[in-house]
């Protein structure tokens, strides 16, 4: 197969990966229950967090949670007093736990007091790499914010990815995706506009990766950040404008196709 031949394959099978019909199964589901501006970037926020394990476990969690913030994460990140936190004791996923829950809603309360919205605050460092703008800058500062915050524990680095120490950051190139590229095929949400789907990098996991080097687009062997430049780099070649759209190509071949 040609590369021509192999970008038109992707394109396909990414236009027919990109389609609601899939949401009820995704953790990107819980977003979409919400309007309000702030309830679906927290809630978005909460959601890529928690994607990992089983999808059944992984909507059980969200739900679960979103219920002990009265289905209105929003309202609860930026109102909540001490007390109303007890709310959030006992909950668990996996390795993410109450007190990692406790200092992820503080942590939240307190970048929009002071950045007015999380694309703010996500904002503020995208101009922190040492070669310019760019994604993995903007990530490994604001993993640095967000664990600066009064009431996150020093456990709760691991929930928020840092490419500067070499993580892939799936969660948190995922997360961008969702909040930046255009919500018109009902998927993805397009609430932020401060840069463009052109700059997003790839959430990179096993079976993007995998179906990545089987297709011959991605030669490194570890799923580590240079990984994630490799492969994004060349989804670029194939759809400058938006390349991370391929995302639902590999995604769906791997994980539904078993390719």
């Amino acid at each position: 197969m040609t590369r021509e031949e192999l970008k038109e394959f992707l394109l396909e099978k990414a236009d027919r990966y990109e389609v609601p019909d899939f949401l009820p199964r995704d953790p990107l589901s819980v977003p979409h229950q919400y309007t309000d501006a702030m309830d679906v970037e927290v809630s978005a926020f909460l959601s890529a967090t928690l994607a990992w394990g089983n999808r059944v476990s992984i909507l059980k969690s969200l739900h679960d949670l979103m219920e002990r913030m009265d289905h209105a994460p929003g309202q609860f990140v930026r109102e909540h007093e001490a007390s109303d936190l007890q709310a959030l004791r006992g909950f668990v996923h996996r390795t993410f736990k109450a007190e990692d829950a406790i200092g992820f809603v503080s942590a939240l309360k307190r970048l929009h007091l002071r950045d007015g919205s999380l694309e703010a605050s996500f904002m503020r460092h995208w101009s922190s790499g040492k070669d310019g703008p760019s994604i993995r800058g903007m990530l490994s500062g604001f993993h640095l914010d967000f664990m600066s915050c009064p009431g996150v524990l020093p456990r709760t680095k691991k929930h928020v990815a840092n490419p500067a120490a070499g993580s892939a950051a799936k969660r948190l190139n995922m997360f961008l995706r969702w909040m930046v590229r255009p919500a018109h095929r009902g998927v993805d949400l397009g609430l932020w506009t401060s840069f463009s789907p052109r700059d997003l990098c790839i959430p990179l996991d096993v079976h993007t990766s995998n179906v990545g080097r089987k297709l011959g687009l991605l030669q490194r062997k570890s799923n580590d950040w240079r990984a994630v430049e490799e492969l994004t780099q060349v989804l670029r070649e194939m759809d400058p404008e938006d390349p991370i759209r391929l995302d639902f190509a590999l995604f769906g071949l791997g994980a539904l196709e078993g390719f």
